[in-house]
C-alpha cells in the first residue's frame, strides 16, 4: 500500500480507502490509485480485511455429485445471487458418498467461510444440526422439517405425481418407477408416484426398481424391467442422468421410445433438453432454488433471522419427445 501510495502521489490512507471501495473519494484520485495498483501489480490482503470484520465474504458450496448437470445449474442461481451480494462461491465435491460430503463441509469450516449451502446432502438430519451451530446451514433440493437449518426444495411428491398423470392421460396403465437409491428427494419421488398411482386404481401395477441417480443404475434397472413378464409401457426415472440410462438399454434392445415404451425423467437439465434426447421430464427451478438458498443464508447471517424456513418451489411438467401412447394391446 505505501508503494502504491507514492507511485500515485497520494496518502496510504487513501488507497486503502479506494481498496475498500468507499464512497468518499474522487473519480480522479480513485482512477490515480487504481492505476498505480495496476502497474505495481497490487492486491489486497483479502483475508486480513476480513479478520477485521469477521466475515470472509465466502459461501462453502458442496455438490453431492459433480457429474450431475442438475447440480452445475443450481450452481447458476447459487453464483448469480452471491455475486449481486458481493460473495464468492467456494465449490466442494460430494463425490456422491456421505463421506465425502463431511469431509467437504469440515475443510469449508476450517476456512472460515460464513456459511454452507449443501446441494443433494446424504447427511442425516442430526448431524446437519450439529454442524449449524458452527456456520449457517441451507440444504437445497432435499426436504427436512428441521428447526435448525433451512432447505430449498422443489415440492417432489407433486412432481412425480405430474409424471403419473401425464401417463395415465395418454392411456398408460404399466408404469415402473426407478428411483434413486439414497439420492436427494427419492423417498419423496417415490411416494408421490405410489399415491399417483393408487388414485388412479392402478395399485396393482406398481413397480419400483432400484436406481442411483446415475446413467449405469438407469441402465441396470431398465435391464430388469424390460425382462419382466409384463414389461411396462411407461418408464418414470427418478432423474434425468437414470432416464437416459434407460433410454440407451430400451433403444439398444430393439424398442421403440416412444412408440413401445415412453421414459420420463425428473430436474429438466439441459441433457433433457437436448434435440437428439428430447426427454419428458419435471423441471425443478434451478435459478429460483440457488437464488433462494443465498437469500436464506444472508437473513441468518445479518441476524434478521433465527427460525428455520423451508422454501419449496413448484414443479412443472415438460412435454417433449419421449413420452406418447402405449402401444395397441
Amino acid at each position: 500500500m505505501q508503494q502504491v501510495a507514492e507511485l500515485a502521489g497520494v496518502s496510504t490512507a487513501l488507497v486503502s480507502l479506494v481498496m475498500r471501495d468507499a464512497p468518499n473519494v474522487s473519480d480522479y484520485r480513485r482512477q490515480l490509485v487504481l492505476a498505480a495498483a495496476d502497474e505495481l501489480g497490487y492486491r489486497p490482503n483479502v483475508l486480513a480485511r476480513n479478520l477485521a470484520s469477521r466475515r470472509t465474504q465466502t459461501i462453502g458450496v458442496v455438490l453431492n455429485d459433480l457429474h450431475n448437470p442438475f447440480f452445475a445449474e443450481i450452481v447458476d442461481g447459487l453464483q448469480a445471487a452471491a455475486d449481486d451480494n458481493d460473495y464468492r462461491l467456494l465449490i466442494g465435491n460430494g463425490s456422491h458418498s456421505q463421506l465425502g460430503e463431511e469431509r467437504s463441509v469440515e475443510t469449508f469450516l476450517q476456512f472460515r467461510t460464513d456459511g454452507l449451502v449443501i446441494a443433494g446432502s446424504m447427511q442425516s438430519d442430526d448431524l446437519l444440526e450439529h454442524t449449524s451451530r458452527t456456520a449457517p446451514i441451507v440444504v437445497v433440493g432435499r426436504t427436512s422439517s428441521s428447526e435448525v437449518f433451512d432447505t430449498a426444495n422443489t415440492d417432489d411428491h407433486v412432481g412425480a405425481r405430474l409424471v403419473v398423470d401425464h401417463l395415465v392421460a395418454l392411456g398408460h396403465e404399466r408404469i415402473a418407477h426407478i428411483d434413486g437409491g439414497r439420492g436427494a428427494g427419492v423417498i419423496e419421488r417415490r411416494a408421490g408416484y405410489r399415491a399417483a398411482m393408487h388414485a388412479h386404481g392402478l395399485g396393482q401395477h406398481i413397480h419400483v426398481v432400484g436406481g442411483d441417480f446415475s446413467e449405469a443404475g438407469g441402465r441396470k434397472a431398465a435391464h430388469v424391467l424390460m425382462q419382466h413378464d409384463r414389461r411396462p409401457t411407461a418408464i418414470f426415472a427418478g432423474n434425468d442422468l437414470s432416464a437416459v440410462g434407460a433410454l440407451d438399454v430400451v433403444e439398444d434392445l430393439g424398442f421403440d421410445v416412444p412408440g413401445d415404451v415412453s421414459i420420463v425423467g425428473y430436474d429438466n437439465t439441459s441433457l433433457a433438453a437436448m434435440h437428439h434426447v428430447s426427454l419428458t421430464t419435471i423441471n425443478q427451478p434451478t435459478e429460483e432454488l440457488g437464488r433462494a438458498a443465498i437469500d436464506l443464508l444472508l437473513e441468518r447471517l445479518d441476524g434478521n433471522r433465527t427460525e428455520a424456513t423451508h422454501h419449496v418451489a413448484d414443479p412443472e411438467l415438460i412435454c417433449r419427445s419421449t413420452s406418447g401412447p402405449p402401444p395397441a394391446s
